[in-house]
C-alpha cells in the first residue's frame, strides 16, 4: 500500500542580494535585487507502507527540503505530495498525530530541562491517554535504554544519548511514519551501532514506515532495502540497496595496528596503501569473503591491536552516479 505518493515536486527559493558598501546597502532598500535557487526539480516517487528507504545525497543536493515539504514545514512551489492520504502543506496539524521526525542536527527537547519534562509535555501536546502514554514510555525507555539518564538534563547528554531520547519524542504518538534526517551524525561507532539497532527494531518490530537520510554509507548497507540518491535537486538513482552497494561500493579501506613490524605483511587479496612501522591500510574489494580472509590471515600471523574500517566517502559514491546518470540522461 502506498502511503507517500511525491509527484514532479519543485521547490524554489527566492535569495535576496546585496553588493559590499554602503552605497550599495542604501539602493539594496529600495530596489532589492533576489536570485532564484531552485533546491528540488520534478521530484517523483512513491513509498509503500512498512518500507525502511534511505535517501541521501551531499549536502545541499536537495534532502532536507524534501522531507520538509513531506512533513509540511515547507509549502512546495509546484507538484504534489502526498502524506498518509493528507496534503502536509494543508493538513500539518492532522498529520503530525501520524508522523514523528528526527533532525540530527536540530534538537526538540528542551536543552536545560531533562528528556523527561519534554516528554511529558509532548504527551500533552499529542493529548495522549494518560496510562497509554505511560506504557508508552515505559517500552521506549527499555528499548532504546535511557533510563540512566531520563532525569539528567539534555545538554549535560551524550550526541548519543541526546539522539536517543529525541527519538523517542518522536516515537511517543506512535506515529505510522518517521523521518530520521541524519539521526547518527557526529556518533561514535557504538552510539551508530545503537542506533541502527533501533531503527531496524522500529521497522520490524512495529512495522514504522522509515525515510531515512545519511552520510554515513554503513547506515544504507545495514538498514535500507531500497535507496534514492538525490543531487542538484534532482533523482540520479533509485533501486535496491543491493544494486546500489554491488554498482557503486566498490571498495573498503582497512587499517590494522599490530604489535609485530608489518614489513612482512603480505596479502595478496587487497591493495596496502599506506604502511607504517606498527600499522597499515589495506584496499579491499566490496566482497565480503575478502575481509574475512584478511581478518583471518592478520589473526593467523600477527598479534593484532586495533582495526579500523572505512567505507567510501558518500560525496565520491554521489558524484560517480551524478555523473553516470548525466551521460545517460535518465535516473539510473
Amino acid at each position: 500500500m502506498t502511503i507517500i505518493q511525491v509527484k514532479e515536486l519543485n521547490k524554489a527559493f527566492l535569495l535576496k542580494e546585496k553588493s559590499a558598501g554602503f552605497a550599495a546597502g542604501l539602493r539594496n532598500i529600495f530596489h532589492p535585487h533576489y536570485r532564484k535557487v531552485e533546491a528540488v526539480k520534478d521530484v517523483s516517487f512513491s513509498v509503500e507502507r512498512g518500507e525502511l528507504l534511505a535517501f541521501i545525497g551531499p549536502n545541499g543536493a536537495g534532502k532536507s527540503t524534501t522531507i520538509k515539504t513531506m512533513t509540511g514545514l515547507l509549502w512546495p512551489t509546484s507538484g504534489e505530495v502526498s502524506v498518509l492520504g493528507l496534503n502536509p502543506a494543508k493538513d500539518r496539524t492532522k498529520l503530525s498525530y501520524k508522523i514523528g521526525s528526527v533532525f540530527g542536527q536540530k534538537a526538540q527537547l528542551w536543552f536545560h530541562l531533562p528528556a523527561i519534562d519534554s516528554f511529558h509535555l509532548f504527551s500533552r501536546l499529542y493529548e495522549l491517554d494518560r496510562g497509554a502514554y505511560e506504557r508508552r514510555l515505559k517500552f521506549l525507555v527499555d528499548a532504546l535504554e535511557i533510563g540512566p539518564y531520563l532525569r539528567t538534563p539534555v545538554r549535560r547528554l551524550s550526541l548519543g544519548e541526546r539522539m536517543r531520547c529525541e527519538i523517542t519524542a518522536s516515537l511517543l504518538h506512535a506515529p505510522e511514519v518517521i523521518f530520521l534526517d541524519e539521526p547518527t551524525i557526529g556518533l561514535d561507532v557504538v552510539a551508530k551501532q545503537h542506533i541502527r539497532e533501533v531503527i531496524k527494531f522500529l521497522n520490524e518490530k512495529e512495522g514504522v514506515t522509515i525515510f531515512l537520510t545519511s552520510h554515513d554509507a554503513g547506515d544504507i548497507e545495514v538498514l535500507a532495502r531500497r535507496t534514492i540518491v538525490i543531487n542538484h535537486g534532482t533523482l540520479c538513482f533509485d533501486g535496491s540497496t543491493e544494486s546500489f552497494r554491488q554498482r557503486y561500493v566498490r571498495t573498503k579501506t582497512v587499517e590494522l595496528v599490530i604489535e609485530e613490524s608489518t614489513d612482512s605483511f603480505t596479502f595478496a587479496g587487497g591493495k596496502i596503501l599506506e604502511q607504517g612501522k606498527f600499522n597499515l591500510k589495506v584496499e579491499l574489494g566490496a566482497d565480503p569473503e575478502l575481509m574475512q580472509k584478511l581478518l583471518d590471515y592478520a589473526v593467523r600471523n600477527f598479534t593484532l591491536r586495533d582495526i579500523n574500517i572505512f567505507e567510501p566517502e558518500m560525496e565520491s559514491i554521489i558524484a560517480s552516479i551524478y555523473s553516470e546518470g548525466r551521460k545517460t540522461g535518465a535516473v539510473i
